[in-house]
């Protein structure tokens, strides 16, 4: 009777670590089906790298954009406060203003066009400048006067009526000096 229960326990045994087989190869995958999952695992981890250096990418132009969408802001209150002050050069004016509120954090517009304003009064129409610091013309510069109009107007008119070349010739000359 010993030698049964022994047979029993062996067999019992037997069974479990059969058992215990079946399920281990159960848990085993076949090696193409293996291969095929590591492949695919591989590629979905290339999409991803793929897709963040996109959202990367995507991220500093969106950067870039708003930079830029801020600079054409600030840059068009400027030009409308330079205009609305009377600046006579508006796009040499733009860029001194420019060049000083991108030192300042804090500055607005219209502070620095004020301030613009005070320091370079030669940048806009209403100023008060002695006639010395204004910008005078070159001795090679003349004045056209309507004295010197009415001589050409004549020359020209005695040349048309008469037909003479010597007429046309000192009309060319007198238009020469004063155009």
């Amino acid at each position: 009777m010993e030698n049964l229960i022994e047979e029993t326990n062996v067999l019992s045994e037997d069974k479990t670590e059969f058992d215990n087989a079946s399920t281990d190869n159960a848990k085993l995958v076949p090696l193409a089906e293996s291969i095929r999952y590591r492949k695919r695992a591989q590629s979905a981890e290339k999409k991803i790298q793929e897709l963040t250096e996109q959202l990367n990418q995507a991220q500093k132009a969106a950067a870039n954009l708003e930079k830029n969408l801020n600079q054409t802001a600030l840059e068009q209150k400027l030009l409308c406060v330079l205009a609305c002050e009377g600046a006579r050069d508006i796009e040499t004016a733009l860029l001194v203003a420019k060049e000083r509120i991108s030192g300042l954090t804090d500055a607005e517009p219209q502070e620095v066009v004020r301030q613009l304003k005070q320091e370079k009064a030669y940048l806009f129409a209403e100023q008060n400048i002695d006639e010395q610091a204004a910008a005078k013309k070159t001795a090679g510069a003349r004045d056209r006067t309507n004295s010197n109009a009415s001589v050409l107007e004549r020359a020209a008119q005695r040349a048309s009526v008469s037909g003479s070349i010597a007429d046309l010739q000192q009309y060319l000359k007198l238009r020469r000096n004063f155009i």
